[in-house]
């Protein structure tokens, strides 16, 4: 597979410190270290420069605006903590996009979403994980000499725009003389003199510290602010103690659940009062605040190695995005309906389908496995023990074709050497097939399935071709057809514009189009939509409604002639379901005639003919 370049691109705008813009070029690194093609995109170096030096990074691996035109971009990460409208719809152009801890206006229109940071917006991410930080491997090197002193680090991120630290470091440093003190200093920060802070011998101020996460494990206590320092700390089993630089970072804090002493710098002096009592630390604190952060950890999936991180995740994606519906071919607009693990799922503000962008192929292979193990699994039985079942179905459903068949096409049904031709999309082992051929149609089937379509050449003796529908590779037995069907296969359809397209010309005049499909509108939908979306099949491309599938066929150029309501599940109502699950309940034909009635069945026929 040839894959296409990864574009990073941080913030690094004043005011927002170096944190985003060192996850990035270490994102940048990690992947060109797995062979990736990757970029880092500044604009501006400004002052950035000193942040690419300290961290090593290699300028050859830069890239600005003028240098995005003519690359194939696989997808583009915006690690931009706030990003604008305009922003976003600029980079949407280029490739799919994928936000890391975005917090602006913009997040719920992201393509896809990842939190590393845990935070407080309403809207879910597709991914949360704090173990995707760059995080050492455990366990760490150790050191059995007994320390003489408590180890303090104090770090405010590259900038500590609030000069939060040099306060901290002031009030520990003159008030003890047990406590070791490092004061990390932000390239992007003022410069701090050691006597402008303290004359304290057990004060040490220093720059950036390369690879600090692998060393928070010497401290015996970490003071910061809300975070990348904090989780790593989490994840060196190091007690973690917060001040917050405004109302932003301790909402933050709170909701997480770390210690935090407020906000400013008032509340940073009362560190002391915190940490000791007549010139002593208190112990029992310490030992409640490692409890604490332990726990944490635990919440926060940082207490073990992680399984992979940000770089191995990011290299590993193979976005699928559409930027236009798949079933009207509208441009899709508005914010994502809902997200989860790999999907993220956005209505069409014109025709009203569901559908989803994923950020790997579906795990799914239409072959042996997915009819008998797979089907097994969700029916009790595999596809084979359920044909009898599948025949039967398939008679009703031809009874209603045959009701609708022109007068000509149905009075032919009594010759057999003209008798009405239907082609089966996604025909399976061909129950439909076969019960086709027995109420008079010539039918036959194409399937992806290569043992599927041997079953139904050979066992069944229908014609059937292997293939997916439509592509010329796979030519099908005759030029046009008098009913085509697909029964559980239009959602399963990537694009459906070019699907419904090819069935029209397929169709005889007053053809018929059948098919059935999941129904959003369901008593599963209507209860809780994330709910039943989060439930939908990895290949579910499309989520159709009745009321949608009558606007969207009639965009394609079909009329709507029936709908049949399916798939009633009288024990899904909310509240009363539960007292529903027996089918001898009174409640159970209750809920189950309020369902027929108001077409509350997740799952629908429709029966269309071609304009």
């Amino acid at each position: 597979m040839n894959r296409g370049a990864v574009l990073v691109v941080p913030v690094c705008e004043p005011g927002r410190g170096g944190g985003h813009l060192i996850r990035c070029m270490t994102l940048v690194n990690g992947l060109r270290t797995l062979g990736r093609d990757s970029w880092l995109f500044l604009p501006v170096l400004n002052d950035a420069g000193g942040l690419l030096d300290s961290m090593h990074f290699d300028r050859n691996c830069l890239i600005d605006a003028n240098g995005l035109s003519g690359t194939h971009w696989e997808c583009i990460v915006l690690d931009r903590f706030q990003t604008s409208p305009e922003e976003l719809a600029r980079w949407t152009e280029l490739a799919p996009v994928i936000g890391i801890d975005e917090g602006g206006i913009s997040r719920d229109n992201f393509d896809f979403l990842i939190d590393i940071l845990p935070n407080f917006k309403r809207t879910n991410s597709n991914i949360a994980d704090p173990s995707l930080l760059p995080l050492p491997e455990k366990p760490y090197p150790q050191d059995n000499t007994p320390a003489a002193l408590f180890k303090v680090l104090i770090s405010f991120g590259q900038e500590d725009a609030a000069g939060l630290g040099p306060v901290i470091a002031k009030s520990l440093a003159e008030k003890n003389n047990s406590v070791e003190i490092t004061l990390l200093q932000g390239g992007l920060s003022p410069l701090y003199s050691p006597t402008s802070v303290s004359n304290s011998p057990l004060l040490k101020i220093t720059g950036l510290i390369p690879n600090l996460n692998k060393h928070l494990h010497e401290y015996n206590l970490v003071i910061t602010h809300y975070g990348l320092t904090a989780f790593e700390a989490l994840y060196a089993d190091v007690p973690v103690l917060l001040v917050s630089p405004g109302a932003y970072h301790e909402k933050l804090a709170k909701k997480i659940g770390f210690y935090s002493l407020g906000i400013g710098k008032n509340r940073a002096k009362k560190l002391n009062r915190v940490l000791f009592r007549r010139g002593k630390l208190k112990n029992r604190f310490l030992r409640k605040l490692r409890n604490r952060c332990s726990a944490l950890a635990e919440k926060c999936n940082l207490d073990h190695t992680p399984r992979l991180n940000l770089a191995e995740l990011i290299n590993g994606v193979v976005p699928d995005v559409s930027r236009n519906c798949p079933v009207c071919g509208a441009v899709l607009r508005g914010p994502a309906l809902a997200r989860y693990a790999e999907r993220t799922y956005l209505r069409c503000t014109y025709c009203g389908i569901i559908s989803m962008n994923r950020l790997n192929p579906p795990p799914i292979e239409y072959a042996q496995k997915y009819f008998f193990e797979q089907y097994q699994k969700q029916y009790g039985k595999t596809y084979i023990e359920d044909f009898p079942n599948l025949t039967a179905l398939g008679r009703r459903r031809l009874a209603v074709i045959k009701s609708l068949l022109p007068a000509g096409m149905a009075d032919s049904m009594a010759e057999s050497a003209n008798a009405p031709s239907l082609l089966d999309i996604g025909c399976a082992y061909g129950p439909f097939l076969a019960a086709a051929r027995e109420e008079g149609f010539s039918p036959c089937g194409i399937e992806p399935a290569e043992d599927a379509v041997r079953y139904v050449t050979q066992t069944i003796g229908i014609p059937a071709v292997q293939g997916f529908f439509p592509d010329p590779r796979s030519p099908l037995p005759s030029p046009s057809y008098s009913v085509v069907t697909l029964w559980y296969v239009i959602e399963h359809f990537r694009d459906c514009v070019p699907v419904l397209a090819e069935i029209r010309k397929l169709l005889k005049s007053g053809g018929i189009l059948a098919f059935a499909t999941p129904s959003f509108s369901g008593i599963s939908g209507r209860s809780s939509l994330k709910r039943f979306l989060e439930h939908s099949p990895a290949d579910h491309w499309t989520i159709w409604s009745p009321a949608v599938c009558i606007k969207t066929l009639k965009m394609a150029g079909f009329t709507v002639k029936k709908i049949v309501n399916s798939g009633h599940h009288p024990e899904r109502f909310p509240l009363l379901g539960k007292l529903a699950r027996s089918t001898k309940s009174p409640l159970y034909g209750l809920l189950l005639a309020f369902s027929t009635i108001f077409s509350l069945g997740d799952t629908f026929e429709v029966y269309a003919v071609g304009e």
